[in-house]
């Protein structure tokens, strides 16, 4: 078995049948990436039963990118909603015990299906495994997903999943678990994966990890660069709506409530950043937010009074270091690309 790091198992397994799996891919504008995702699925030796795309309602020629495949992939048409309503389409539209979820513009690394189909067999037990993967910044590979800031957890994965979100989203995950968790939250963003899997591991779910990098996931410098700021309104999002959980102990009330104001805070500093650099007019008035606010750490609160008095000053100095780095994935800082 390949090293797999999961909860110790209930009781003594037996191999069950090998398992049927789709792979299921949520497209958006993405005529020009989707045939690198499929081949990566295509080149697998073991095959999936079926490949669902589904296509976002996008503008550009999906189709005929993927014309050439023929009945090898199933294309799902739908109007624009979103990722997290794409993929559920794409689950819907399955029909094989388990669905693997690749993002259109992501691949699978060599083996991967190979390797998670002989977890799903070996330990029955789980209801989600992932895998680690390389994180690509313009065909070079800078990391892996896992590292020593950013640990899949074995010990105490209720815990764990109300703080962080320790899963990769190149996901394979039991169908019907799925479609009974009422799958992705449509109304959250950015964050749809943890919310989803907050769910899943307080009904009880199982979750495994492949230690060996099996998928690819590939960043782009501007699109997460203009995004972080919805990524951290989307914790919030997410952790507000788990504070409504009935099955959320006391002490894990507690905990949510904490790290939800922790990520509002951060969403604050953000928004006064975009507003320092871009020169807005609500600038100083962003600053002196986070400056009065209590619960900011010190030193944010001390850079905010300083860009309340001289906010050109600081303005430049935090485009300097846009210039120099970007913060992907993770809340990673990597070395701007010079191409």
């Amino acid at each position: 078995m390949p090293n797999l790091l999961a909860p110790s198992p209930p009781a003594v397994l037996r191999s069950v049948p090998v398992p049927t799996i789709a792979v299921v891919i949520a497209a958006f504008e993405a005529d020009d990436v989707i045939g690198t995702a499929v081949d990566s699925v295509l080149a697998q030796s073991v095959r999936p039963a079926e490949i669902v795309v589904v296509d976002d309602g996008s503008t550009d020629d999906l189709a005929g990118a993927l014309a050439r495949y023929g009945s090898a992939v199933r294309l799902v048409r739908i109007e624009h909603g979103g990722e997290a309503r794409a993929r559920n389409a794409a689950i819907a539209a399955a029909s094989a015990e388990f669905v693997a979820v690749l993002d259109a513009d992501d691949r699978f690394a060599p083996g991967r299906l190979a390797a998670v189909t002989r977890v799903l067999v070996e330990r029955p037990d789980l209801d989600l495994v992932t895998t680690d993967a390389v994180l690509e910044l313009d065909g070079r590979i800078v990391g892996t997903v896992y590292h020593e800031g950013h640990r899949f957890e074995v010990a105490d994965q209720r815990a764990a999943i109300l703080d962080r979100n320790f899963v990769f989203g190149q996901v394979v995950v039991r169908r019907t678990l799925m479609q009974e968790l009422g799958g992705y939250d449509e109304t959250i963003t950015h964050t749809t994966d943890w919310e989803c899997w907050i769910r899943l591991v307080l009904a009880g779910g199982r979750i495994g990890c492949i230690d060996a990098p099996l998928g690819v996931y590939t960043m782009r410098e501007a699109a997460m660069s203009a995004s972080r700021r919805r990524m951290y309104e989307g914790r919030v999002a997410t952790l507000t709506k788990t504070l409504a959980d009935p099955r959320l102990t006391g002490s894990e009330r507690v905990r949510v409530t904490a790290r939800r104001d922790a990520e509002a805070r951060r969403a604050a500093r953000e928004t006064m950043r975009v507003a320092l650099v871009h020169d807005e007019p609500a600038r100083r008035a962003r600053a002196w937010a986070v400056a009065r606010d209590g619960g900011q750490p010190t030193a944010a609160r001390i850079k905010s009074l300083v860009a309340v008095a001289v906010p050109n000053l600081v303005a430049r100095r935090l485009r300097a270091r846009d210039r120099r780095s970007w913060v992907g994935v993770g809340d990673r800082r990597f070395p701007r690309s010079t191409a």
